[in-house]
């Protein structure tokens, strides 16, 4: 069974046993997480949702890799500045999809 579902913004296509990352979420490690946004499942695609759900189980929360970001202006010492910035994640294990 495949479904498209949507969190945090962005849709993501899965199938049950599939490990996903997406945006934060606020469970812990172990925590069940259900998907009721629902966009397609098993060939049937709603308007704009279908009434089927994605159970998964949180596997991880972290943060990806560090991105360095750096503006200036060329020949101002004023205005040079550099950032850091790490984006959080939670990786889920699809386990059934309703």
């Amino acid at each position: 069974m495949k479904a498209i579902i949507e969190t945090g913004g962005k849709q993501y296509y899965v199938s049950e046993g599939s490990i996903i990352y997406v945006e934060k979420i606020d469970k812990a490690e172990g925590e069940k997480v259900v998907f009721d946004k629902v966009l397609m499942a098993n060939g049937v695609v709603g308007n704009p949702y279908v009434s089927s759900k994605v159970e998964g189980v949180v596997l991880k929360q972290g943060k990806q890799k560090k991105l360095t970001i750096f503006r200036y202006k060329p020949n101002k010492r004023s205005t040079r500045v550099k950032k850091g910035h790490r984006q959080p994640y939670t990786k889920v294990e699809i386990k059934k999809i309703k």
